[in-house]
């Protein structure tokens, strides 16, 4: 495989970014208010508690046993439309299946609401529709840990390739600094970033916008590499994203990754959509070079699932 095939392979850097925070969860009692004598389905997907204050559409509800950042806490989603670093739990050592498939016929424009919201189901079948198991590694346990001091935890990148990505954890951002291949040996890949790229910034809320422009040095397959990899997300829609596990509130994020190597540059557009106490809930990636700023065809499509 040639340098330039590996590094397109790991384009969906957002593919797995979040997601695993969502811990071991049983399968939802419920999806929507309507399957709960309550009239409230919460994020978690158990009935809960119907109270005099309403929630912010989506699966309503006003409380979540989700896991917090402590890995025990809870985490209570109040559908505030803004995603604070408290309400996007990741630690290592936590696991998440989501369904995937590639070459999938999606629309990441999803539906328009009267209100200016959007509506997106995912919860469909897609053709080669598979389990992806998610876990977030904690970096004593894999290779390359030591190259990454203050790194909080290692997770892969995309469902078509097995490179982790290598990610640092703050009350500010989740930032993405370093890919590395599972397993070490000559044909071994271990890049970094410098500076490392803003994934997720806090607090997330409409309109919010960050951008990276890093250099990525290392090794891919055993060959020296030096290339730049440019990030801009714009959170750019809020709506409603139906899964398999169940029906989300969430704010989209919008990323166009642009990278440089030996002046042959390529784009690629990620569509993340994230919840309170669930994280990245779901993602679309386009392929290479997508020449509408919405996409029909997905590279990648993962949502989660029981």
């Amino acid at each position: 495989m040639g340098v330039s095939v590996l590094v397109r392979s790991a384009l969906p850097l957002l593919l797995t970014l979040g997601v695993a925070a969502c811990s071991v969860y049983a399968s939802p009692a419920c999806h929507v208010g309507a399957d709960c004598a309550s009239g409230v389905c919460d994020a978690d997907g158990t009935c809960g508690v119907a109270t005099s204050s309403s929630g912010g559409g989506g699966t309503g509800g006003h409380t979540s046993t989700g896991s917090s950042a402590g890995g025990s806490g809870t985490c209570s989603p109040n559908h505030d439309g803004i995603i604070t670093r408290a309400e996007v739990p990741i630690e290592p050592g936590l696991h998440a299946n989501f369904l995937a498939a590639e070459d999938a016929g999606v629309s990441s424009a999803g539906t328009a609401n009267a209100n200016g919201t959007f509506t997106w189901d995912l919860a469909v079948t897609l053709s080669g529709d598979h389990t992806e198991a998610v876990d977030t590694l904690a970096l004593g346990t894999v290779w390359f840990g030591a190259d990454f001091p203050g790194a909080s935890y290692a997770a892969r990148l995309s469902d078509s390739a097995d490179l982790l990505g290598v990610f640092t954890l703050s009350e500010a951002a989740l930032t993405l600094v370093g890919v590395a291949s599972p397993t070490a040996g000559s044909g071994q890949t271990e890049l970094k970033y410098a500076p490392g790229v803003t994934v997720l910034s806090f607090p997330m809320k409409a309109g919010a916008t960050w951008s990276t422009t890093a250099t990525v040095t290392g090794e891919a397959e055993g060959v020296s590499v030096e290339y730049t990899e440019a990030y801009q997300s714009t959170i750019d829609a809020t709506g409603s994203l139906k899964t398999p596990y169940a029906t989300f509130d969430v704010l989209r994020v919008n990323t166009l990754l642009t990278r440089d190597i030996d002046f042959i540059v390529t784009t690629t557009r990620t569509f993340s959509f994230v919840t309170e106490c669930f994280g990245n809930v779901a993602n679309i990636v386009s392929g290479s070079d997508p020449l509408t700023a919405e996409i029909t065809t997905a590279a990648e499509v993962t949502r989660l699932s029981p």
